[in-house]
């Protein structure tokens, strides 16, 4: 994958500006529907590119917050129309090859105690934005929710990655490093809070049982 990013970021510098947009657009939308598509990391090459004056950054970050949220609602819609026959029948779905099942419990465990607030925060957690979006539509939130959540997700993250690549200019390209440390800093903190969670039912069904037999 990382070899693909460099040899599309090779290819990309070589594009006109109109292109340039064409080409983060589409980005950040089908990085909500192919989880492996690297969007974090060439949103911020955006950033670069709009401090190097070769595109404008105001347009970029317009059109990768709003592919970002049609990309979340697509997958809502799939979950929201299909999303019996995809449980049921996940073989049959070549996209679930990269949604692994016990995620999608964990999440909709998460969209029962919090709601929308999963939605709000699914840009910010790294390897489960397509897990959420789907999850999202199986639930059936409320789709004006949804769309506000999604879209104020998407602001704030677009505008943190675009604004680190302009900051750092050249060396942009060590955003990816961070982004990689933080995708493990996140999978560690969920992994953890889910132990937590779990030892603390197990306590507490071991004290009422406990209590009851008293």
């Amino acid at each position: 994958m990382e070899q693909f990013t460099q040899e599309l970021i090779q290819w990309i510098q070589g594009l006109p500006p109109l292109s340039i947009y064409a080409v983060f657009f589409l980005v950040a939308y089908f990085e909500n529907i192919v989880p492996p598509v690297p969007g974090d990391v060439l949103v911020a090459f955006g950033g670069y590119l709009a401090a190097e004056s070769v595109i404008e950054l105001l347009p970029v970050y317009i059109l990768t917050t709003v592919a970002s949220v049609i990309g979340f609602m697509t997958m809502y819609w799939l979950g929201s129309h299909w999303g019996a026959q995809i449980e049921e029948q996940r073989e049959r779905f070549w996209l679930m090859r990269f949604i692994p099942l016990k995620y999608m419990n964990k999440v909709r465990n998460w969209m029962g105690k919090w709601g929308l607030g999963v939605v709000m925060a699914n840009r910010f957690l790294a390897g489960t934005r397509s897990v959420i979006s789907l999850t999202a539509g199986i639930s059936h939130t409320a789709i004006p929710g949804t769309v506000l959540s999604s879209t104020v997700s998407s602001l704030l993250w677009n505008g943190i990655l675009l604004g680190a690549g302009w900051i750092v200019h050249e060396n942009w390209q060590i955003i990816g490093d961070y982004l990689s440390i933080y995708g493990r800093v996140i999978l560690a903190i969920v992994v953890a809070f889910i132990i937590i969670k779990v030892l603390m039912a197990r306590y507490r069904n071991k004290y009422q049982g406990k209590g009851e037999e008293s």
